[in-house]
């Protein structure tokens, strides 16, 4: 990992700089330890941990001990992680002072957990990080493993429900590395990479660790939410040269005034993924800052990003085209592909593809297919092989016997000037048919609602067909999202 760049920076956290050196030493001496408390081969240990030095040690570590490393969000809640100790039979959790809380009324329940490891603060109960890596050698030879060897497991961020344990294989940080990182948008040894999406979540992980390590480019981790201050203050304190992101997050620093001027930053381009980023939201971003947003889709089962637009080739709107060394297809619902600018179901075949679900057999056969993992998303592809998002499968609307893309309406209603952030899903009018309904978060407060709502109403029949129009809007504080900016849909549809 040092490479001849020992003393260069590699990570910059609360802590201050951390040199590549330093960084392995950390790492071996981790690994070292695992070994000290029995740790064997193979087995897990989940890592719930905050956006430090920390993270990448362990996860790096424990891969290099042949232990399989859990990356597991940090915002789940104590029932989740209850289950994710059982699900994984994890023999080790290691995990943030100010995050063990929610462990703390079911550590004894799990028979395979044998040792609680914490980072940071002086825990009585529990192992202390530092202090179990402190007397460990520097120096640790890598254990056997092979490209298709169990590498590390990622939790999918429950969008539509319970978490399921996606099983990843040493090749796959590789790949996309390799195919995305470098062939597709270019990142270089002198890029300075911050990622406002956490290391726990399969976009920040290679943003923030396969990434910047692949090249020996330098990461600055943020351990606190992504708030528009803090991220303000990274891209004009540490003039990062990439900023990866996503949609809700570049919306909401748009609205705060904070962002830096033009001359202020240091940025070569964003990138964006999680939800599709609209069109309007790239605009205005490009006309502030002065740089691109490389809008892409991936997902914890693919690892990361498979279809992105490009440095030089970006098209608003769109996703763009495949990654080299990606197949995509799109397919209706008798399992065949449609014809070019059909909507289908996105399917996807590449190397970085997840072996299975943990334990979830029922769900493994329904997402993956041989070479091809199903994404639960639709889209379809233009005349110039640009692929168009229609939104997720299962929250596609069919208004009068035509789907209708919530995606599609959220685009024009954010076009809106009131319109911070919306979410467009299905309700039964009083027909028990479904039609759009739109909750709306504004950016403002002085608003009479009823009037607004009119208004977008008729801002969006002006703009698309007339029976894609929300017959109902709602206006919220905040919409209920996952930690890494998704918004779910499922909790709005749920029955109050």
């Amino acid at each position: 990992i040092t490479s001849g760049r020992g003393q260069k920076t590699a990570v910059i956290d609360r802590l201050g700089n951390h040199s590549f050196q330093a960084f392995s030493d950390e790492i071996n001496r981790f690994a070292n330890a695992l070994k000290e408390i029995g740790i064997q081969q193979e087995q897990r240990i989940v890592l719930c941990l905050n956006d430090t030095i920390d993270f990448p040690i362990c996860f790096l570590g424990a891969i290099k001990a042949g232990v399989i490393p859990v990356p597991i969000n940090t915002r789940f809640t104590e029932s989740d992680y209850a289950f994710i100790l059982d699900d994984s039979r994890a023999v080790a959790l290691i995990v943030s002072d100010d995050l063990l809380a929610p462990f703390e009324r079911h550590l004894e329940r799990h028979p395979a957990l044998k040792s609680i490891i914490v980072s940071g603060g002086n825990s009585k109960a529990h192992l202390n990080l530092s202090d179990l890596t402190k007397d460990q050698s520097p120096e640790f030879t890598a254990v056997e493993t092979s490209s298709d060897d169990m590498c590390f497991w990622l939790y999918t961020s429950g969008t539509t429900g319970m978490p399921k344990g996606t099983v990843h294989l040493h090749g796959n940080l590789r790949a996309t590395a390799e195919l995305y990182a470098k062939e597709t948008i270019g990142i270089r040894e002198d890029d300075i990479m911050f990622s406002a999406a956490k290391l726990f979540f399969a976009y920040g992980l290679g943003n923030g660790l396969t990434f910047p390590f692949s090249v020996g480019a330098t990461v600055i981790l943020l351990e606190g939410p992504p708030a528009p201050d803090s991220v303000c203050d990274i891209l004009k304190t540490h003039r990062p040269t990439i900023f990866y992101g996503v949609p809700t997050l570049f919306a909401m620093l748009l609205a705060s005034d904070l962002l830096p001027e033009r001359g202020a930053h240091n940025l070569r381009y964003c990138t964006s993924a999680g939800e599709a980023l609209p069109a309007d939201l790239l605009a205005r971003w490009q006309k502030q800052m002065g740089v691109d947003i490389l809008d892409g889709i991936g997902s914890t089962e693919m690892l990361h990003i498979f279809l992105s637009n490009r440095p030089g080739d970006v098209r608003p709107g769109s996703t763009g085209k495949p990654v080299k060394g990606y197949d995509i297809r799109l397919t209706g619902d008798d399992g065949l592909p449609v014809p070019q600018g059909e909507m289908g179901a996105l399917e996807i075949s590449g190397p970085s593809s997840a072996l299975m679900y943990w334990n979830r057999r029922e769900k493994s056969l329904e997402t993956f297919h041989g070479p091809w993992t199903r994404a639960g998303d639709k889209y379809y592809q233009d005349e110039e092989g640009y692929f168009i998002y229609c939104g997720r499968t299962d929250d596609m609307l069919k208004v009068g016997g035509i789907y209708v893309s919530p995606f599609e309406v959220e685009a024009a209603l954010i076009e809106h000037e009131a319109v911070l952030e919306v979410a467009v899903i299905g309700k039964a009018d009083s027909d028990q048919l479904i039609k759009p309904r739109a909750v709306i978060v504004v950016n403002h407060t002085d608003f009479d609602a009823e009037i607004l709502a009119e208004e977008l109403k008729q801002f969006v029949k002006e703009r698309l067909a007339a029976f894609k129009y929300p017959r109902w809007i709602e206006f919220v504080d905040e919409l209920p999202k996952t930690a890494t900016g998704k918004i779910q849909r499922f909790k709005l549809r749920a029955p109050s």
